[in-house]
């Protein structure tokens, strides 16, 4: 499977804009934060535009996205495939049961 930039550009933009709308930040406020322009969050919120590392790394903190919620739609190793799966049906638990199932892998990590 080639991936191509445009592909990766399109499936950032809609994630970014998805987060973005989940946490109700419009553009204008987005682009302030991020000393972006409002065209620009709206270029790579279509993917028109790419972005950088850098750019990619300051979206996800600002909106909360992990890592692993941009590349899934990329990764064909099913090893990997299935970390992501994991990863992200822990993301789902509450605070006190994250803290449990860490303590419960720290034990198996040891044994």
């Amino acid at each position: 499977m080639k991936i191509t930039n445009e592909q990766i550009n399109k499936v950032f933009g809609k994630i970014f804009k998805e987060y973005r709308l989940k946490n109700n930040i419009t553009q204008e406020k987005f682009g302030q934060e991020l000393t972006k322009s409002t065209k620009t969050i709206s270029q790579i919120e279509t993917g028109k535009d790419g972005t950088s590392k850098k750019t990619d790394i300051d979206f996800m903190n600002f909106l909360g996205i992990a890592p692993n919620t941009l590349y899934k739609n990329f990764i064909t190793n099913i090893d990997l495939k299935h970390k992501i799966e994991i990863s992200e049906k822990i993301s789902e638990l509450e605070p006190d049961k994250i803290e449990a199932l860490f303590k419960i892998v720290q034990i198996l990590n040891n044994l």
